[in-house]
């Protein structure tokens, strides 16, 4: 970096966008991915100058940043073509609740706000307890969470973990700890057997057809497809692994799993 804290930063992903706004930091936000939308304003006041695995690296090189941050090994490309021109990249890897409140803290301290990164991750800490420590019905529910269709792709480490302090059981739980979305490919028979209560889908932006969920052979008789519990949760507040999965996106599940019924 050229300068601490950096004073010209650009996002390559949602989450680092809202955590700066959150802390206050948005100034020294000057490029955004094309999928940050949180708040809404950056729309409006930021430039857009990457989808999540291509960029323009001629833009970015034009407002001349001191830290770039970017996600991830699918970030790479992005990522060797910016360092080869001379720019300071940090590279988060966040894949459950643990590593997004760590991601919190750490853009916080790169930035010279750690006190307010590390109040910030806490509030979100006690808000995932007092969600946790909710009387809920018994039993609980059954859930299984689809981040792609075609093919099926289960939910992700804090997805699930999410599920669970919303008071559900992750009907798929060992593939929380593959992080590769290829990894995480099942057999509708998968699913089948595992006979999940409530179907959660989220396919990456693209709109969830519940109706074509119903469809597919042998799963009528799973009892969320019985009960029509099929819900989508837009990709926005459930797959940034930052505030959003934490804050809207774990209400979205709760009241997935519990509106119809009694905490």
């Amino acid at each position: 970096m050229r300068y601490f804290p950096p004073r010209r930063i650009v996002c390559l992903t949602e989450e680092t966008v809202e955590t700066l706004y959150l802390l206050g930091e948005q100034d020294r936000i000057v490029g955004v991915s094309g999928y940050a939308v949180r708040p809404p304003g950056v729309r409006r006041e930021k430039p857009r100058v990457s989808a999540f695995i291509s960029a323009d690296i001629p833009k970015i090189l034009a407002l001349e940043p001191d830290l770039v941050l970017a996600f991830s090994d699918l970030q790479a490309n992005i990522v060797a073509d910016l360092v080869r021109a001379g720019v300071a990249v940090h590279v988060f890897n966040q894949r459950d609740i643990a590593g997004i409140l760590a991601m919190i803290r750490m853009l916080g301290a790169m930035v010279g706000a750690a006190e307010r990164g590390d109040q910030l991750a806490r509030g979100f800490e006690e808000r995932l307890a007092r969600v946790a420590a909710t009387p809920r019905a018994a039993p609980k529910p059954k859930v299984y969470f689809e981040e792609w269709d075609d093919p099926l792709i289960s939910g992700i480490g804090w997805v699930s973990e999410l599920i669970e302090i919303s008071g559900g059981e992750d009907a798929l739980p060992k593939l929380r700890f593959q992080q590769a979305a290829k990894d995480r490919i099942i057999s509708p028979d998968t699913v089948r057997d595992a006979a999940p209560d409530v179907i959660l889908a989220s396919w990456c932006g693209k709109k969830v057809v519940p109706e074509r969920i119903r469809q597919r052979p042998g799963w009528g008789d799973i009892p969320a497809v019985r009960s029509n519990r099929i819900v989508e949760i837009k990709s926005t507040i459930i797959l940034q692994p930052g505030p959003a999965a934490l804050t809207d996106g774990l209400d979205a599940i709760v009241r997935a799993l519990w509106a119809s019924s009694n905490p």
